[in-house]
């Protein structure tokens, strides 16, 4: 399993030998859900038929299995319900899969690099784990959820604690960088594990004897002293589960690489810290209609320092995240969309140090840090800034796998991208499609959110245990 965001701790917890069942006697809100998951409650939900299970279910996701998992774990939390968890967990070790979860940092991936005092998106209780509810966590830690929303170093801690409590970390190595996913022949590595299993008994590369093509995985391990140590393992089945946060987009115009030009929020908050940037200075630009340039907009606001805000929709446009999110449940945000509808360069408007240029782009930066815009007419505006941040989104890195994994997406000419590309998957297996044994989790398959990339990892675990015959008695 490459990457140790949610989707692999969750897939991780599945393959351990922790096994779903329909909790007797609860109920469902959904009928026909509650009529299916009474038909054969001694089955695990492992071992059912996703797809009949999951067929008729509506939701904010487009996979029938993530909203399967989701409203087993929150039945009816679309309406602001709480009703528990028609789910009950067995441990079952004899099921467990050998696996092993590679990455980067501490488990919990990305979460670890956004600023800790963020707040979610999603509301509190949508960012927790199978069978360890994220606000009985945080009761523990004596705390409160924020207005439903909690902090990024609370999740990120979480997922820590996550792994050490379910007894995952046997399972978890931190701090591997993977260079290469390439298939080989089973004979060509059989040489090399047969010797590895001479000096090491317990090690648990057993392949399938039928197994024809494996995966060899390269990378390498940075240790305490800073070295980089190469490894290579062997597996019948690799798991893509590396998220989306590793190389912010570039506008690709002129100037763009110049020294006060920046593709991430922390240098901003950098800027403010060592005072390079303050009430007085000319004007921060910020690219972009999503959530991270709404944190940039509001962090700016917070400091008091001026704004320029340039992005390429329309203020009403259904497609704006704004557009889509309760006003209640997001206040600040919907402040931003405020400042964004209210505030337009032509007529001003009640917020100061701040501008905005809906249905804009950028043509250049310049060296003396003037930037040229350029409205839907094709008329042109300069304006003198002290730094830009292009916060237009962000795209996978695969640079690991053969022809950057740009043979996996939906479209197979064009890069890996969460939101216009995703890798192409069976929605009830999550193995691609145009390499058998390779699966895709999380945002590399179009789940965005922590709720539903779970289902990615229910689908790929019933897969997988079936695929190893590890079937219940």
């Amino acid at each position: 399993v490459l990457g140790n965001g949610p989707s692999g701790i969750c897939l991780s917890y599945l393959l351990s030998g922790y096994i779903p069942y329909f909790k007797r006697d609860s109920l469902h809100t959904h009928p026909i859900l509650q009529r299916k998951l009474e038909e054969t409650p001694d089955v695990s939900i492992l071992d059912q038929d996703l797809e009949y299970l999951s067929e008729g279910l509506e939701g904010r996701s487009h996979s029938p299995v993530a909203l399967l998992f989701d409203t087993l774990q929150r039945p009816d939390t679309d309406f602001g319900g709480t009703a528990e968890s028609v789910l009950t967990w067995w441990y079952e070790p004899e099921r467990a899969i050998p696996h092993l979860v590679l990455g980067r940092n501490a488990p919990g991936g990305a979460w670890h690099s956004i600023e800790g005092s963020m707040v979610t998106l999603s509301r509190g209780e949508w960012m927790g784990l199978p069978d360890l509810p994220f606000k009985d966590w945080l009761k523990q830690k004596r705390r409160g959820l924020r207005n439903n929303r909690a902090t990024a170093e609370d999740i990120a801690q979480y997922y820590q604690h996550y792994v050490v409590k379910k007894g995952l970390q046997k399972n978890f190595r931190c701090g591997t960088v993977v260079t290469s996913v390439r298939k080989v022949s089973a004979e060509f590595i059989s040489n090399h594990v047969e010797k590895d299993l001479q000096k090491n008994s317990d090690s648990f590369w057993n392949l399938n004897e039928k197994s024809t093509e494996v995966f060899q995985v390269d990378g390498f391990f940075k240790t305490v002293k800073g070295d980089k140590e190469p490894f290579s393992v062997y597996a019948e089945n690799v798991v893509l589960a590396t998220g989306t946060y590793d190389s912010p987009t570039w506008l690709g115009v002129k100037g763009e690489n110049l020294s006060y030009v920046h593709h991430q929020l922390s240098a901003l908050e950098e800027a403010v810290k060592n005072n390079s940037i303050g009430i007085m200075s000319d004007p921060v630009l910020i690219v972009g209609a999503g959530l991270t340039a709404a944190d940039a907009i509001l962090f700016a606001h917070h400091c008091n320092i001026p704004v320029i805000h340039v992005f390429r929709r329309r203020v009403t446009d259904p497609g704006l995240i704004f557009n889509q999110l309760p006003r209640m449940m997001y206040p600040e945000y919907h402040k931003v969309h405020q400042m964004m509808k209210e505030q337009s360069a032509a007529c001003a408007g009640p917020y100061e140090c701040y501008i905005s240029l809906p249905e804009h782009h950028v043509l250049s930066f310049g060296k003396d840090k003037k930037c040229i815009f350029q409205d839907k007419n094709g008329y042109q505006k300069v304006y003198k800034i002290s730094m830009a941040l292009v916060l237009t989104g962000s795209n996978p890195n695969l640079s690991f796998l053969p022809n950057n994994g740009i043979d996996l997406g939906m479209d197979s000419g064009q890069p890996v991208n969460p939101k216009r590309n995703p890798i192409d998957v069976d929605p009830f297996t999550y193995e691609c499609t145009q390499e058998k044994g390779l699966y895709a989790l999380g945002p590399l398959a179009g789940d965005n959110f922590v709720r539903f990339v779970q289902g990615g990892a229910l689908a790929a675990a019933s897969t997988l245990l079936k695929k190893a015959n590890k079937n219940p008695p």
